[in-house]
């Protein structure tokens, strides 16, 4: 009997030590010790397939990023649903859940989560449709190896990287068909390349901007559908759900939902009715074809022919104000509209025309990032190319108004419309949030997702801004509901006139694991009346962790959730102790006492804070000792001047953790090692035993020997297998759980405070 094909436990014990030295000797590597940006948080990064048909169940496939023993995969509507896949033996598959979706689901996009040890992760987008789905199993990069796709159906794919990917339908002449292609609009890294093809592959049409081809078959017979990255990337970020769909002649092109921008947040207006009141007539591009209308007004146009220029004219008196807000970029379209206002005095060759006023776009309320990252702004950019601005009429009579895309020239396509309003004041105000990111200008190049995912004893903040409507400019407080117990909100609120304001969220160091979609609000008071505002949450479509090289993709949440991971705690808790109001004269200092609560190391030996809150921000920062558990913020009232009334303002800074990534796994890693190996040292105590048994038995035993023996053969190579794997995990563990210096965001619990007069005697 020979051990040829297995290992000894001494044996093993050297492969582990091999193996834990090559680790170690790897994590040498300069680029090992480079600073990270931000703790880890989780990721869901793919769902294979993307979504499933309504009333139906799918079996769906995972991936991400920090998403260690993931339980529930949750969606933003309840009416999906997913429980674990499990194999023969009724255990658990790795990453593969069996999702249900409702007969009264709605179709259209909505959010997929994982709850994991860290909390709840970043979305992932799921489409519901009303097609028939298939999932794309085996390569399909030819003609002769296409997949054969019915037409009123759904194909969900990953992209062949350096390939085009090849369907084969069938279609009747005269048959219109619309290949429609997602892929960017449900967070995919695809830039899309539709191409429609004859039987043997020969392109009949290409489309390279708008990832769908409206074909109409020219006879009876086989068509390919040809897909391919626009620069032949691939791989299972580059994912995409190829839909077709026959469509009536005539009848309007609608494509498959897509995700909304983060500019999308400030349409549409509170109150605006679903469908224009008009319709822009062609032709209108000139003084000859003008189309006449009256203020107030409510149209539905497009930038189309190339080039177009649409032309009103209406009547107006000196004095008049008037609101015109265009809308196209937001709906998610390619354009960037500008507006001229003239007023018109004469007629024919006599026509006089003055310039009253020139419209472009409408600007992000807060300073954006310059270079695509958080280096002097947020990656996020809550302005758009359409148009909000105030028309003031300088004189009586005539005016002529012109909408145009200013690059239309290059552009025709019906389908990139807009909807032009003209109305008196409305004031009003939208809202839009995302996690705050930090301006190193040492390297933070990240724009990565942010969710709402906490650990006991932290605190997160929410940079919220305002786009302010039709000249409103009060203040705006914030509001936050709905938390996971142990959880709570204070809204830092926006001043009048200013665009930014900050919420911020404190998970207690108690806090048991759980999970909320909350509501966040901003409420203000307009024309004597309270009104209140939901806030949308934006996100980042993927990680970006270096956004020099890649471009990233920020979009809007469905839904605000919240969590508290219950397993780990904040490196770091700055709290303020003294829970109370704080009140402190105008023109007086307060000293207000903070405790710090350390969970780690720290690289460095002080934090520098400075101040949130409107009335206090242009406070000095000041340092606070890292190795010290209490330490004082000192504001001084005469220098920043705040006006009597009531505030709230919080700290916050940047410290470098030494932080260690789920410990706890390598212990469980380490017993599961030890385990094994005592497995192994029982089989192979067996073995010896029937290698001596082996030895006296009889010839009409041997057979019965040797079945025992190749038995524990396969006994002796499972468990060889099993500790080798066994050792494998203590290395990944342990190298994770290395500390890491790692900087991240540290804001303290809210503080109210009241600015009394200043006494006069």
């Amino acid at each position: 009997m020979t051990h040829s094909s297995t290992l000894s436990v001494g044996q093993c014990r050297h492969v582990l030590a091999l193996l834990v030295a090559t680790a170690l000797w790897s994590s040498i590597a300069p680029q090992a010790w480079a600073q990270s940006v931000g703790l880890p948080l989780p990721r869901l990064l793919t769902t294979m397939p993307m979504g499933g048909q309504v009333g139906k169940q799918v079996e769906v496939t995972i991936t991400g990023d920090n998403i260690d023993d993931a339980e529930e995969l949750t969606f933003s509507d309840p009416r999906i649903t997913a429980k674990r896949a499990v194999d023969a033996a009724g255990q658990p598959i790795a990453d593969k859940y069996l999702v249900s979706i409702a007969a009264d689901c709605p179709v259209g996009l909505h959010e997929a989560r994982l709850m994991t040890r860290l909390g709840i992760s970043s979305s992932r987008v799921f489409s519901v449709g009303d097609l028939p789905e298939a999932t794309r199993t085996t390569p399909n990069t030819t003609v002769a190896t296409a997949m054969p796709v019915a037409v009123n159906s759904i194909c969900n794919a990953v992209m062949t990287a350096r390939a085009v990917d090849h369907y084969a339908f069938e279609a009747k002449q005269g048959q219109r068909v619309l290949v429609d292609c997602s892929s960017r609009g449900i967070d995919s890294k695809l830039d899309a390349v539709v191409i429609v093809a004859d039987a043997q592959g020969n392109d009949l049409q290409v489309e390279r901007q708008n990832g769908f081809v409206d074909f109409t078959a020219p006879a009876n017979g086989r068509y390919m559908v040809k897909v391919h990255e626009m620069t032949f990337k691939g791989g299972p970020a580059f994912f995409y759900r190829l839909s077709l769909r026959e469509l009536p002649s005539g009848t309007p092109v609608v494509r498959m939902p897509s995700t909304k921008s983060v500019s999308s947040a400030s349409w549409p207006p509170v109150g605006l009715a679903a469908q224009a009141a008009l319709t822009e007539r062609e032709p209108n591009n000139d003084r000859a074809q003008v189309q006449k209308i009256s203020l107030p007004c409510d149209i539905a146009g497009s930038f189309y022919p190339a080039a177009d220029v649409d032309t009103f004219e209406f009547s107006a008196k000196k004095g008049e104000e008037w609101w015109v807000e265009v809308a196209s970029e937001r709906f998610g379209l390619p354009t960037d509209a500008s507006i001229i206002v003239q007023h018109v005095s004469g007629s024919g060759d006599n026509e006089q025309l003055t310039d009253v006023a020139e419209f472009t776009d409408i600007p992000s309320p807060v300073k954006v990032s310059s270079n695509g990252y958080a280096y002097d702004g947020p990656p996020y950019n809550a302005g758009s190319p359409d148009i909000l601005a105030k028309l003031v009429i300088q004189q009586d009579g005539v005016h002529r108004l012109q909408v145009s895309d200013q690059f239309g020239g290059t552009r025709s396509d019906p389908r990139n419309i807009y909807r032009l309003v003209i109305r008196k004041a409305s004031p009003d105000f939208s809202l839009v949030a995302w996690g705050l990111h930090m301006e190193l200008r040492n390297g933070d190049r990240n724009a990565l997702s942010k969710p709402l995912a906490l650990r006991g004893g932290a605190t997160m903040s929410l940079e919220v801004v305002v786009v302010r409507r039709d000249g409103f400019e009060g203040d705006i407080e914030l509001a936050m509901t709905d938390l996971p117990p142990g959880v709570t909100a204070e809204g830092l609120k926006i001043p009048a006139g200013k665009t930014r304001g900050i919420m911020v969220v404190t998970a207690s160091e108690k806090a048991p694991r759980g999970i909320a979609s909350a509501k966040l609000v901003g409420r203000a008071t307009i024309n004597g009346a309270t009104v209140e505002r939901p806030c949308r949450l934006a996100s980042m479509a993927w990680p970006v962790v270096d956004s020099s090289a890649e471009i990233p993709y920020p979009r809007l949440l469905a839904d605000v959730p919240v969590s508290v991971s219950g397993y780990e705690f904040a490196p770091l808790t700055v709290s303020t102790a003294k829970k109370d109001l704080v009140e402190v004269a105008a023109n007086a200092k307060v000293t207000i006492p903070l405790t710090l609560t350390r969970r780690s190391e720290f690289s460095g030996a002080t934090l520098k804070l400075r101040v949130f809150g409107a009335g206090f921000e242009g406070a000095p920062a000041f340092d606070v000792p890292l190795t010290a558990d209490k330490a004082e913020a000192t504001l001084d009232l005469a220098t920043l001047k705040p006006t009597p009334g009531d505030y709230k303002i919080a700290f916050y800074g940047s410290a470098v953790a030494k932080y260690r990534y789920n410990p706890e796994a390598v212990a469980r890693a380490e017993e599961a090692h030890r385990t094994a190996t005592l497995e192994l040292q029982a089989i192979e105590a067996e073995a010896k035993r029937l290698a001596e048994v082996a030895k006296t038995v009889t010839p009409a035993g041997k057979a019965e020997a040797d079945n025992a023996v190749a038995m524990i053969l396969a006994k002796q190579k499972a468990a060889t297998a099993k500790i080798t794997a066994a050792a494998a995990l203590v290395v990944k563990t342990t190298e994770a759980a290395k500390p890491k210096d790692i900087v991240d965001i540290i804001v303290s619990d809210p503080i109210a405070i009241r600015v009394k007069p200043v006494e006069t005697k």
